[in-house]
This record gives structure tokens, C-alpha cells and sequence, in this order.
């Protein structure tokens, strides 16, 4: 059967308890950045409320934040970013109780809504066979390359092996790569690797250490800070290789996102976890499908922020987010933390990028 976008069947409210749900209530914020008590908070989910007696989507969303009428639409904000007298949804009964509904099932065939209640091997572990995540990976991003965004999240690991670097090269050039987020340690490993061979000292394909290697890295990181701009660095030392670089002449945009242990760092890498955030979630704001790999705090971090669903053209449809680690521990961590929707795949992340690679450039 060839892959096709699920369909979504939105609430009938011609139906109770629809029809007389009340209006939800709306109390202003008592203070910048504070919501007033009993503030709605979201979830991944569609989530609708009632207002003037019309059901509104909140068309734009992101788990842990609060709902904000402006007058038109329903807003979803940070809890940082609440102004005094922001109109917040107050209520925390969601079957429409309160004038709130969260839609959990609008994207279940008939055949998910009546699936058996006890089954074998549910959970996502090295046992379980990928084979149909691969297919359904490959057809998805056929897809979204005529009509969807795609967003990578990378760890260093997939700078580590020229193979990888390669392959996800390629997938750059190919036009499957919308944006890219990662943080300080990606980016230095793979421009490390494209200026002197090496990813933390070590050749990218023998694995022999280099002499002294243990400076390439931070002699990469000084040389672009020298230049002032990794696309400065690229230039005028003729970087032709590498996952960044691809990016860069590709003109795929980057968010580079700084931890407290950050060398350097690079010159793009926002130091300010907050403005991180900000750069993070605007650029996955009309984000469809999202891709994390060997990277847990930075898969957590944008699993919190992307909905399980996204309205295009006046359509809604749902979102795609992958999550792919060697560590079972990472994957089920990213679940726990409220990203339900994700599909985690226990592999080499540098296995799993050419394999992707070779279905699609090849």
C-alpha cells in the first residue's frame, strides 16, 4: 500500500456535549509574565475552546504554554512572555466541560480506534523491527520536499563519520532539508572535519589520532571566530565538504542553540538559552516533519514545542517527529516528557542517515 497523508475528522460540535458547552472563561494576567490561577495549559494535541459560542482551534500551539485571546484568534505563549491583561483561558476540564476540548483522535483510522486492548511488543526498542519506519520515512520525505517543511535536529555524532557527513550532505543538496538545529559541538565537529580531517582530533574515516589532535578543534573554532562568521570561514578557506558547509551554500538555515559547556564557541551559537528557544521555536513555527538524532536534551527541547499537528492552507494536518538514538534511554525519555506523537527508532544514527540517503539520492 503507498503512503498517503492521513485525513483529519475534526469534532462535530452540531453535537453535545458541544452544543452546550459553555463559553470558556478569561481572566487578564495579573502581571508580565505571570498567568493568573487555574490558566489552561496546553498539550500536544488540537485543542479547542469555546468563545462568543464558536469553537476556535488553536491553530498555532506548543505543550506547556498558556491559551491568549487577542480578540480574533487564540494565541498560545510562554509564560515568560504573558503581558499584563493577556485575555487567559482558565480551566483544566477538556472534554468541553469548561468551554475547552483537546481532540486526541482526529487523525485514527477506524481500524486504531478498535485495535485490540491487549498486544505484544507496543513499546520502540532494539527489538522492534524499523523496517516500515524506514519505507514510510522515505515516501514522507518525498512528500514534504513538494509540500511540506522539514527541520533536522543533530547531535555531534552524525559529524563523527565521513560517511554520514556525506550522506547528509547530499540530503541538503537534494532539497530534504528545510533547517537545521544542533548545537555548538555539530557544527565545530563537522567544520573541524572539513578544515583538518579530523572530529575531535580523530580522522573521520581511519579513526587514527591525529598528533596534537586534541587542538583541531579548538584551532577550528578560533580560525571562524578569526573570519568573525562560519559562512566568512567557509569562504575564504574553500570549504567545499561537509554537512555545514552544505547548509551554508545551500542557504538552509541554522539555529545553533549554546550549553554551559560550550568551547569557543562559534560565532553563530546563541549563548542565551531563552533567545535559543525563541530561534528554536520560530524556526520550527510551519515546521511538518522533524527529525532528531543523537541528540536527547536538544530532542526534548523541540519535542515540547511542536505540536502533533499543523494547519496548512486552512487544512489540518499531521505532524511527523522521529526521534533516532542508540539509547533506549534517550527515545523513551523524549515520551516521557509528553512528546507521545514521536516515533523513536533505536539505531547508529550514521546507519540510519546514508540508509536514508540511498532511497532517496541515489
Amino acid at each position: 500500500m503507498s503512503w498517503s497523508m492521513p485525513v483529519y475528522t475534526a469534532p462535530d460540535f452540531t453535537k453535545e456535549p458541544f452544543v452546550h458547552a459553555p463559553d470558556v472563561t478569561l481572566v487578564p494576567a495579573p502581571t508580565d509574565g505571570g498567568a493568573p490561577d487555574q490558566y489552561h495549559s496546553m498539550s500536544i494535541f488540537p485543542e479547542y475552546f469555546k468563545i462568543n459560542g464558536h469553537w476556535l482551534l488553536a491553530e498555532e500551539s506548543r505543550m506547556d504554554c498558556v491559551p491568549v485571546y487577542d480578540g480574533q484568534k487564540i494565541r498560545i505563549v510562554e509564560f515568560r512572555n504573558l503581558k499584563k491583561g493577556d485575555l487567559v483561558v482558565i480551566g483544566r476540564k477538556e472534554c468541553g466541560e469548561e468551554g475547552i476540548y483537546v481532540h486526541v483522535d482526529g487523525f485514527l483510522t477506524e481500524e486504531e480506534k478498535h485495535k485490540d486492548t491487549f498486544v505484544f511488543r507496543t513499546g520502540r526498542s532494539r527489538e522492534t523491527s524499523y523496517s516500515k519506519d524506514y519505507d514510510s520515512i522515505y515516501e514522507l520525505l518525498r512528500h514534504e520536499k513538494a509540500h511540506g517543511k522539514v527541520v533536522w535536529i543533530l547531535g555531534p555524532a552524525c559529524a563523527f563519520d565521513a560517511d554520514s557527513r556525506k550522506a547528509f550532505s547530499d540530503l541538503v543538496r537534494n532539497g530534504y532539508v528545510n533547517g537545521l538545529m544542533a548545537g555548538n559541538a555539530l557544527a565545530t565537529h563537522d567544520l573541524e572535519a572539513a578544515y583538518l580531517g579530523t572530529a575531535l582530533g580523530q580522522d573521520i574515516y581511519t579513526q587514527k589520532l591525529a598528533p596534537l589532535g586534541h587542538y583541531n578543534h579548538l584551532d577550528t573554532i578560533n580560525k571562524v571566530r578569526q573570519y568573525g562568521s562560519i559562512h566568512s570561514f567557509i569562504e575564504q578557506e574553500h570549504i567545499d565538504n561537509g554537512i555545514i558547509a552544505a547548509c551554508d551554500q545551500c542557504h538552509v538555515p541554522l539555529v545553533l542553540a549554546g550549553s554551559i559547556r560550550d568551547d569557543g564557541p562559534l560565532p553563530e551559537v546563541i549563548g542565551n538559552v531563552y533567545q535559543a528557544q525563541d530561534a528554536m521555536r520560530a524556526m520550527i513555527s510551519d515546521a511538518t516533519t522533524i527529525i532528531c538524532m543523537a541528540t536527547m536534551l536538544h530532542s526534548i527541547a523541540t519535542g515540547n514545542m511542536f505540536p502533533s499537528y499543523r494547519m496548512v492552507d486552512g487544512v489540518v494536518r499531521p505532524t511527523y517527529f522521529y526521534c533516532v538514538d542508540i539509547s533506549e534511554f534517550a527515545v523513551n525519555k523524549l515520551r516521557d516528557r509528553g512528546s507521545l506523537s514521536v516515533d523513536s527508532i533505536v539505531t547508529n544514527v550514521q546507519d540510519f542517515i546514508v540508509n536514508v540517503r540511498n532511497n532517496l539520492c541515489c
